[in-house]
């Protein structure tokens, strides 16, 4: 078995739940089989380097074992690399706290925070 539908190969290696799922981001243009729009019928095989955007994220893996049932979790692990990059990291905005059981702001504490609020936009 050399090669397969790319559909069923996202479907057996579980980057989507269903087939149809699979198909149906074929059809829409989220799936990019080396660097080419793939139809469902699109053929995979090992060494072929697929773009999914799938649930928010493109996915970039590379083929190295084709299968057309689906398999266990660590099975399919070992049939793709995955060549996604790390997302950037998200820049942490310090958050105004009180401590717990301290009641509710004075006058002076609240203007406090409306200035460090209205100074981050």
């Amino acid at each position: 078995m050399e090669s397969t539908r790319v559909d069923r190969w996202l479907w057996a290696v579980r980057l989507v739940k269903t087939r149809p799922d699979a198909a149906a981001a074929c059809r829409a243009g989220h799936v990019r089989v080396n660097d080419r729009p793939a139809k469902p019928a699109t053929t995979v095989s090992p060494g072929d380097e697929i773009r999914a955007h799938l649930n928010g994220t493109t996915r970039i893996v590379e083929v190295t074992r084709v299968i057309q049932k689906r398999v266990g979790a660590a099975d399919a692990a070992t049939c793709f690399i995955d060549r996604t990059p790390a997302p950037p990291p998200e820049a942490s905005v310090p958050v105004a706290r009180r401590e717990r059981g301290a009641g509710r702001p004075t006058k002076r504490e609240r203007r406090v925070l409306d200035r460090f609020r209205s100074s981050g936009r």
